[in-house]
């Protein structure tokens, strides 16, 4: 084990920064343990390896311990992972409930894990259907199919994912049995073996990593806008497409319910730090009232992935 203490800019609200990473509560590759720390398995251009973090509020401090032959690599990004190179310095807030979230969470950032793979896969998992049966799916594959993450959180179950051979390499009837059509499946599989073209992402311009990504068959403005706000900081990255967002986040705003294009109309003024002021909006809690039962319901819209 090897550790270092990360001195922020700022107080880091690691629960609000490092939320985004969990894929459901039983996700086998994120996980907060009961006193605030998070675990992160994670596969590196190194290998495999695992991350904790702990704030230090009294310090203004970050303590990360990583394991494994990724140790190096994953305490080298945790200031980018804690969004130490996220600018909101030019970030207006037009609406009061934007200020008020700012103003309630001023621990947050935009993370840059800059580990694009592993944002983008679990993204296509989510594609069209619920958050629950996404996670679920999720989880099976990672336990199947990943390896015990280095150190003492591999022993309690904490799992790295496949590396892209082992995405690529998954059965077909795996992939049924995890709930994850052919569809979903074969982009995972297509992803996987551009891996190298990918993780290029890190290194270019928003503009042209977003177009990279959405050059893949199957990978559209939602899981693109998925990837970009946590492998590549992007405050920009809207999750236009997602049933969600765009109901409650117009909601929280106008009281009403709108659309994509209502949606975009309403984040134009915070164009450069669209995501941002969603975010801060997704702070207050606010959210459509329920009607009647709950019903089962696709995650995002079907047209625009």
């Amino acid at each position: 084990m090897t550790e270092r203490v990360v001195t922020a800019r700022s107080a880091v609200d690691l629960d609000a920064v490092l939320g985004p990473f969990l894929r459901g509560a039983g996700d086998p590759s994120t996980r907060r343990d009961a006193s605030a720390r998070w675990w992160l398995a994670r596969r590196t251009p190194d290998g495999p390896g695992t991350l904790a973090l702990q704030a230090r509020p009294a310090e203004g401090a970050v303590l990360a311990q990583a394991w494994g032959p990724g140790a190096g690599w994953l305490l080298d990004s945790v200031p980018d992972l804690l969004g130490e190179g996220d600018d909101d310095a030019t970030f207006v807030a037009h609406h009061d409930l934007v200020a008020r979230g700012r103003a309630s969470h001023p621990g947050w950032r935009v993370p840059r894990s800059r580990l694009v793979l592993e944002a983008l896969v679990p993204a296509i998992i989510e594609q069209r259907v619920t958050g629950r049966e996404a996670f679920a799916s999720f989880r099976m594959l990672v336990r199947q199919f990943g390896e015990p993450a280095p150190g003492p959180a591999g022993e309690d179950h904490l799992m790295v994912g496949p590396d892209p051979r082992g995405w690529a390499h998954i059965p077909s009837w795996a992939w049924l049995k995890a709930g994850v059509e052919r569809q979903r499946s074969a982009t995972v599989v297509a992803a996987a073996g551009r891996a190298g073209r990918i993780e290029e992402c890190v290194d270019l311009s928003l503009e042209a990593a977003t177009a990279r990504l959405m050059a893949l068959p199957g990978v559209g403005v939602w899981t693109a806008a998925e990837v970009a706000h946590r492998a590549l900081g992007d405050a920009d990255a809207v999750s236009f497409g997602d049933y969600h967002v765009a109901r409650n986040t117009t909601y929280a705003l106008t009281g009403e319910v709108g659309d994509d294009a209502a949606l975009a109309a309403l984040l134009e003024p915070y164009a450069g730090h669209r995501y941002r002021a969603q975010r801060y909006i997704a702070f207050s809690g606010i959210t459509v009232p329920r009607r009647g039962p709950r019903r089962s319901l696709p995650t995002h819209l079907p047209t625009r992935w």
